[in-house]
């Protein structure tokens, strides 16, 4: 199957330490089971869920010290095509537990290092020169101390004119500078259903408020397409070609780290396979459900994947109002 060329890039990626405990309470030694360790960072959940649903993509990652050296043996051990970036700093570890008791779960996320200028132009550079012409860039996760809101559209203005195209999935200040643009440097901008209501000054409560807010962030040139997640109520795409809603399965879930990675995979392979968008979206909704059917951070399975795509449920909606 013909598949666009991908490349994620993380820059502030962790090694992604899960554990569990009979309860989690303050001033006492918790003994814990032997912990799970994964390679984690946005970027990097994004390549090993495509990995499991049989896809191609390379990782840009930004790595240091022995965690960072862990994490790239993690990755070879997937499978996926690693291109590193000199971190200025140990790579950070996060930790998540589980509460066995009242089955809740705790994450722990660390900082990363701090970055200088000369190491942001560097991955600027780095991230550029790795983007050949066709390629879906994937731009995930948080940005490390040091690096500025603006580097996804910095990003974006390194890249006019390559033919890559970049897909960003970010938050707080590095959102509202992707979502304020009006030249449509970004192909698909992402986003959870509280950001959105960040962004639009007031509350979003049903699926036509969200499809109006995506369709305005199209109409003053954010984004080529924008994504806005509404949890269990599904996902919903606006784009110049119409607005589709894709429904959430209903499944157990075990545990939600990496979800929103597993979408973001889902939908940019079908992008990558150049497979129309309500499909696309479809196989986003699927590889997110499949996510939450898996402990702690393990991702996806492909065979989840493909029995939950199967059974999708993706509706072309009336355009809405945009304002």
């Amino acid at each position: 199957m013909h598949q666009a060329p991908i490349l994620t890039i993380t820059l502030n990626p962790a090694l992604d330490v899960t554990t569990a405990a009979e309860r989690v309470v303050p001033d006492i030694k918790l003994r814990c089971a032997a912990p799970r360790v994964d390679p984690g960072g946005g970027g990097i959940n994004v390549s090993r869920a495509i990995r499991a649903m049989g896809g191609d993509s390379t990782a840009l990652v930004a790595l240091g010290g022995a965690t960072g050296q862990r994490i790239a043996e993690l990755l070879a051990e997937t499978g996926v095509p690693l291109m590193t970036l000199p971190a200025p700093g140990e790579t950070r570890q996060s930790l998540t537990v589980d509460d066995r008791t009242i089955r809740q779960q705790y994450r722990f996320v660390m900082p990363g290092p701090e970055w200088s200028r000369a190491d942001v132009a560097a991955a600027l550079e780095a991230a550029a020169g790795a983007a050949g012409p066709g390629a879906l860039v994937v731009l995930s996760g948080s940005n490390p101390p040091g690096v500025p809101a603006r580097f996804a559209a910095l990003l974006a203005e390194r890249l006019r004119g390559s033919g890559a195209r970049l897909i960003v999935d970010t938050s707080g200040p590095a959102l509202a500078e992707i979502a304020a643009a009006t030249d449509r440097r970004v192909e698909i901008l992402r986003m959870d259903d509280d950001e959105a209501e960040g962004l639009a000054g007031r509350p979003l409560p049903y699926r036509a408020d969200t499809a109006a807010f995506a369709a305005s962030l199209v109409a003053s040139g954010a984004a080529h397409g924008v994504i806005v997640a509404r949890g269990r109520d599904g996902n919903i795409i606006a784009t110049d070609q119409g607005i589709w809603h894709a429904e959430a399965a209903r499944v157990q879930v075990v545990s939600k780290v990496g979800a929103g990675d597993s979408f973001l995979a889902g939908f940019t392979l079908g992008h990558a396979r150049g497979w129309p968008v309500g499909e696309a979206l479809g196989l986003a909704a699927a590889a997110a459900s499949a996510t939450v059917l898996t402990p702690a951070t393990k991702l996806c399975r492909g065979e989840d994947v493909e029995r939950l795509f199967a059974a999708r449920v993706v509706t072309q909606m009336r355009a809405a109002a945009r304002g």
